[in-house]
């Protein structure tokens, strides 16, 4: 299947009462062990790249090897630029294919968020492109990036921003923080029914490394609709990759402690889709989804001074509407290639 989009995942997955699992990929391996395990168990899967990742490799590469494996795949996948730092390289996974953009402006005041986040929702709305938002800081440190303390998210702020930013989902600020867990978090759970009964979005738990499973599975079943994974991934396959170098010493090809890091990380995806509960739930989406749009990379078009997404041709009888406007989108969008922007924050 061609990859597509997180809006449909993510909308089906708060109405049904489960979560979508969200996990990033630092190498080929990783985006392989996700993508097999999301197949076994049938389940819808996200997968996540940093900043730091895709300055490591550029996005395309991530995106590619995605689209390569999804392709023979039956599992709907989304591929996911996480906490996006910048315009600029919201605009660099864009222009790649991404299907799926965060933007992540929680360390600017409420109208420095607001306003960075409009324009990532303008930038990736033509492209029929969903964009993450947050408000209330996550802390910890994940990849390269670092908060040194988290903050809860008021409800009336996440009503307003959700209003005037248009975001597609919302992460929250619920005590979660990123990176391994030097203490127990103190998870607001009653925090979480009150966001859910008063954002008209779906939410999205970060920081759901090294939660008990018994709490994960409470924030799903109070509301949360995408939950991420990173450092366990991490630690996966470094461990496994460890562990197999160890045990052969005298080994050098590659592809040896790869397999097993690969391994250790599709089984650990296995643990948590059904954590969430999604095991299953790709041939509900199917069902629910005859006919509908699924995300085709080859629609989409570079050139020098724009991005351009070429959109399908609608079936006979059936407008095509854009990013949810209740307007028909026409043949090709484009908007400006967004270059030399300052960066949201340093991270």
């Amino acid at each position: 299947m061609s990859l597509t989009t997180s809006l449909d995942m993510l909308r089906d997955a708060m109405e049904g009462g489960y979560a979508v699992g969200a996990f990033n990929a630092e190498n080929m391996e990783m985006v392989q062990a996700i993508l097999s395990a999301a197949e076994e168990a049938r389940a819808p899967v996200i997968i996540q790249t940093t900043p730091g990742t895709i300055r490591h490799a550029q996005p395309a590469v991530f995106l590619g090897m995605a689209a390569a494996v999804a392709g023979t795949l039956r599992a709907p996948a989304a591929v996911h630029l996480d906490h996006g730092d910048s315009l600029a390289i919201v605009a660099r996974a864009l222009r790649a294919g991404y299907t799926s953009i965060m933007i992540d402006g929680s360390r600017e005041p409420l109208e420095g968020n607001m306003a960075v986040t409009r324009q990532a929702v303008e930038m990736c709305s033509p492209c029929g492109v969903p964009v993450e938002g947050e408000l209330g800081r996550v802390g910890g440190k994940e990849d390269d990036m670092e908060d040194s303390g988290g903050g809860y998210t008021d409800p009336d702020e996440a009503e307003a921003f959700v209003a005037g930013t248009g975001v597609s989902f919302l992460a929250v600020g619920v005590g979660t923080a990123h990176g391994i867990y030097k203490d127990e978090p103190k998870l607001n759970t009653d925090l979480i029914k009150v966001l859910r009964a008063r954002i008209p979005v779906p939410l999205v738990l970060h920081g759901a490394s090294g939660l008990p499973d018994e709490v994960v599975r409470k924030c799903v079943r109070l509301g949360m609709a995408k939950v991420n994974f990173a450092t366990e991934l991490r630690m996966a396959y470094t461990g496994a990759v460890r562990h197999s170098v160890m045990s052969s010493p005298d080994a050098f090809d590659p592809k040896l402690y790869s397999r097993a890091g690969r391994e250790a990380v599709r089984n650990l995806v296995l643990d948590k889709i059904r954590l969430c509960g999604s095991e299953g739930r790709a041939s509900h989406l199917f069902s629910r989804k005859e006919g509908a749009r699924w995300w085709m990379p080859q629609y989409f078009t570079h050139v020098r001074t724009s991005v351009t997404r070429r959109s399908p041709r609608p079936s006979p009888g059936r407008a095509r509407c854009s990013s949810g406007s209740g307007q028909p989108a026409s043949a090709a969008r484009t908007f400006p290639v967004w270059t030399g922007t300052p960066r949201i924050s340093s991270r």
